[in-house]
């Protein structure tokens, strides 16, 4: 079933990036998809008078005297999207429209021109889906 999708995804891509009027120079231009999920360790401070009190400057403050552990899921760093044009300098590389890629989702630009779309520069780029 996860074939069909990325099948799906890549004739769609390949539909989509040829009714998109612009060739990129440095950027591969990327439809977002759904974010993926992480479970991460943060750690919270405990106090165990939760009211407030006045330290010598007259500074209301709890006192925290130690932390626990919670695990949350949250939004990984990383995050996919379907390739939709290939910069005309990339020639070399060997993602092509319709590839799924990984990148660092802070490393990218939104490309407004169309919707819930990225920029994504090569060296952004850590692994193509298989």
């Amino acid at each position: 079933m996860e074939e069909e999708k990325i099948i799906d995804q890549s004739e769609l891509a390949n539909d989509v990036s040829g009714k998109i009027p612009y060739e990129f120079t440095d950027a591969y231009l990327v439809k977002l998809l759904d974010p993926i999920k992480v479970k991460k360790e943060f750690q919270v401070p405990v106090s165990k008078d939760n009211k407030p009190k006045k330290d010598e400057n007259g500074i209301e403050a709890v006192d925290f005297e130690e932390t626990k552990t919670e695990i949350k899921e949250v939004d990984s760093d990383y995050r996919k999207g379907v390739v939709l044009k290939v910069p005309y300098m990339a020639t070399m590389h060997q993602i092509k429209v319709g590839d799924i890629i990984v990148f660092r989702d802070a490393a990218t630009r939104f490309f407004d021109l169309l919707k819930d779309s990225k920029l994504v520069r090569s060296y952004d780029i850590v692994a193509i889906e298989k």
